[in-house]
């Protein structure tokens, strides 16, 4: 026999998830950091329209860091410069992030030495970054009481990085590349180049001569036609399922007034 359904108990659990998720919201709201509130972080430098989402993950040796104008940082990122807090690092940043980068959920980025990142990079949730290895060189020693090797990062503009994709120290990745998820990267990577793998390997080059080798395997996307202006990109976005299905009838109707004239001809 079905249980009768407390209609009072359910609506009051409906308002305080509402009161819940609302607050939360204000919640993010107001942690997030920005060069207008910082809160107690104190940047060597952030740019305009520059946020990096709350919660934060683990930040340090901020002075040291210095983020873009129109960067995106996501939750749970953690950004660092230095070993551990309260270090004097010298009168140079540690950590660049360049203008429009776009830090995914969770990422890490630890700049114990000198880390590049270039404008116009995107990386996927999740991405580490380190300028530090551990060493193993004394067999007799725990790995984590030996002394760290340290080798700068370097990762050029317009690089797309994939989902947890490891970018160890002295890697120096080119302009514009693809770094395919979960790929461990170390060593140089050219200018327009997919790499894979762990360790990761060049896959796929652009030649000025041939093009992408080997091919592409997918034609490339349609861009939008010039012309097109903000306003009318949002007015299609927002046609009803009734318009669109209206829009529909009236291009078969002309496919078929097309089709009854090549006929009669």
């Amino acid at each position: 026999m079905p249980k009768s359904k407390n209609t009072f108990s359910s609506w009051r659990r409906r308002l305080a998830q509402r009161a819940v998720h609302a607050g939360w919201a204000w919640v993010q709201r107001t942690g997030a950091v920005t060069a207008e509130h910082p809160g107690r972080l104190r940047f060597g430098a952030i740019g305009t329209h520059t946020r990096l989402a709350f919660p934060l993950g683990t930040v340090f040796g901020e002075p040291w860091i210095h983020l873009g104008s129109h960067c995106i940082v996501a939750e749970q990122v953690t950004l660092t410069a230095g070993l551990m807090p309260d270090l004097d690092l010298g009168p140079d940043p540690i950590l660049r992030i360049g203008d429009g980068v776009v830090l995914g959920r969770g990422s890490h980025v630890i700049a114990d030495t000198t880390v590049t990142i270039g404008s116009d990079c995107y990386f996927g949730p999740y991405v580490y970054v380190t300028s530090t290895n551990h060493s193993y060189d004394d067999p007799h020693q725990p790995i984590g009481k030996q002394w760290p090797r340290m080798e700068p990062v370097e990762i050029g503009p317009g690089c797309w990085i994939g989902t947890g994709a490891v970018i160890l120290p002295g890697a120096r990745i080119g302009r514009n590349v693809v770094v395919a998820a979960g790929a461990v990267v170390r060593g140089a990577v050219p200018d327009h180049s997919v790499v894979a793998g762990a360790p990761a390997r060049v896959v796929r080059r652009w030649d000025p001569v041939e093009g992408w080798q080997p091919p592409l395997r997918t034609p490339a996307p349609v861009p939008i036609p010039d012309g097109v202006t903000p306003e009318q990109l949002l007015a299609l976005s927002g046609l009803d399922e009734e318009a669109a299905a209206r829009l529909a009838e009236l291009d078969l109707d002309a496919e078929g007034a097309s089709g009854d004239i090549r006929a009669e001809s």
